[in-house]
């Protein structure tokens, strides 16, 4: 059996990408059980400089750091009361995002249409997952999850994804033309 072991590289860029995720996360504007948060466009950044296995472990330890009790989520929350919260499904969601986009962007070459798809397809992962969840912790129906757990933040989170195809597709060519994105 082959171990897999990471480089100083590595784990510097990961530490790296989730403190930007713990230093942005909890910054968010409240409009219902579900506030607007910076949280999945640093998601999208962190897939566009790491990749599908980086960004998603980037991730991870962001919301261990959360569940351990730091205040990374939003509002400055923190706790394992959160992750299974009635928004911790989304909290969760997140790690979905981060494979499913950094799949895509793997899988592209990191080609921006591609990406963008691919980010958008997790974070609609992401949604079913967080709002199945909301639906049994809240005992609502779907059209009440729907309207305060979804739709207000489509047109922000599409937004977020081309912002980050935009500037991300930009950053990640000059850094690998500087060589600073070898894993």
């Amino acid at each position: 059996m082959q171990t897999q072991t990471f480089t100083t590289r590595q784990l510097t860029v990961t530490a790296l990408m989730s403190a930007v995720l713990c230093v942005l996360g909890p910054m968010s504007v409240p409009i219902g059980p579900i506030p607007i948060s910076l949280t999945n466009l640093v998601i999208c950044f962190a897939v566009w400089l790491l990749g599908m296995r980086y960004a998603t472990l980037s991730v991870l330890v962001y919301l261990l750091l959360g569940a351990a009790g730091l205040p990374v989520f939003s509002g400055y929350s923190g706790g394992l009361t959160k992750l299974v919260g009635p928004t911790g499904g989304y909290l969760i969601g997140f790690l979905l995002m981060a494979a499913i986009g950094g799949w895509a962007l793997d899988k592209s070459h990191a080609q921006p249409l591609q990406t963008g798809l691919g980010l958008v397809l997790g974070i609609a992962v992401s949604y079913l997952f967080g709002t199945a969840w909301f639906i049994l912790q809240m005992q609502c129906d779907l059209g009440y999850a729907l309207a305060v757990c979804v739709w207000p933040f489509v047109p922000f989170d599409l937004g977020k994804v081309i912002l980050s195809c935009a500037v991300g597709h930009l950053l990640r060519s000059r850094l690998e033309k500087a060589g600073l994105l070898r894993f």
